[in-house]
């Protein structure tokens, strides 16, 4: 397993114990270090081990992210229209 690979896989399980936690601002300040962390992250996974397995750190990574990505799609929803 390649580096890029057990780093994602760490930043998963990392993902998934801060939401664990309870959070006065509902984890977005975790999520804002996540997402900065995580994209280039995603982009190391693209480079060493190709687009598909990238597609599914991709889809892993925006199910625990998942609000931040239902805002996302809403503002660019309003934005298109």
């Amino acid at each position: 397993m390649s580096s890029s690979l057990v780093l994602a896989l760490l930043w998963l399980v990392l993902a998934n114990v801060i939401a664990m936690f309870p959070s006065k601002d509902h984890h977005w300040r975790n999520a804002y270090v996540l997402i900065g962390v995580g994209i280039p992250l995603l982009g190391w996974v693209w480079l060493q081990n190709g687009p598909w397995v990238a597609f599914i750190v991709l889809i892993a990574a925006m199910s625990i992210l998942r609000w931040p990505v239902i805002y996302l799609v809403k503002w660019v929803k309003s934005l298109v229209r």
